[in-house]
């Protein structure tokens, strides 16, 4: 008879809001650059705000970005575009961003900002649903390949449709950051313990955790920062 999994302690830290705060305020809040910061007061006045980016896995990603140095990244996924000036000011200064999102008023909020940090030549922002313009590039064999990074950030029911296009986008080695896969922490709840409104939210990250957990061509990491942040590295 196969002997059950031993239950191992929960290592984690962070366990109070006390312990948040102290990380946010010694070492997120800190280096935030001013731009960012403005930014981020900017999106805090639209009633869609809790949709912003989180700005201790905006810095994560940030030195993920430094530690690649994409010259190609695709972002699904824009909003005010915190994320999408995080990766502008960390990639160099001859890397393109290609942004995908069906609304631009929005990312109108933020371009004021991106155009203050003299990146706004390195974004090209389309206004469309994404799946029809990942299908459109994987139409041209040249594009196969040819993206270094790639951040997602949008419809969950989709998450599945973008990581199997994007497994042929991004080359091997490159990054693949998935945003919000924790789900506010309901993944690991009962049903009876989650709001009717994040049910839906729930079973879509867990399906596509169990998904990507399944996914050899890909190494991977789940965070347990913002809402959580699963990191793919290509590997065949």
């Amino acid at each position: 008879m196969e002997s059950p999994a031993r239950i191992i302690p929960n290592p984690h830290l962070l366990q109070s809001d006390d312990l948040l705060k102290h990380i946010m305020e010694t070492t997120v809040y800190p280096r935030e650059p001013q731009v960012l910061k403005e930014l981020r007061d900017a999106t805090a006045k639209d009633p869609r705000s809790p949709m912003g980016a989180d700005p201790h896995a905006s810095q994560l990603m940030s030195m993920l970005l430094r530690m690649v140095n994409p010259k190609r990244t695709i972002e699904i996924g824009v909003y005010t575009g915190y994320s999408l000036l995080t990766t502008a000011l960390s990639t160099p200064p001859d890397a393109k961003i290609t942004a995908i999102d069906p609304e631009r008023a929005s990312y109108e909020i933020g371009l004021p900002f991106i155009v203050k940090a003299g990146i706004e030549q390195k974004i090209d922002f389309i206004q469309s649903q994404a799946l029809p313009v990942l299908d459109d590039l994987l139409l041209l064999q040249k594009e196969e390949g040819s993206f270094d990074f790639a951040f997602v950030d949008a419809d969950k029911q989709n998450y599945g449709n973008y990581h199997e296009r994007l497994m042929k986008l991004v080359k091997i080695d490159g990054v693949i950051v998935y945003d919000n896969t924790l789900w506010g922490g309901t993944v690991a709840k009962p049903d009876g313990e989650v709001p009717g409104c994040k049910r839906e939210g729930k079973v879509l990250a867990a399906e596509f955790n169990r998904r990507i957990a399944a996914d050899n061509r890909v190494e991977i990491c789940l965070l347990p920062l913002g809402d959580g942040i699963t990191i793919c590295r290509r590997i065949s």
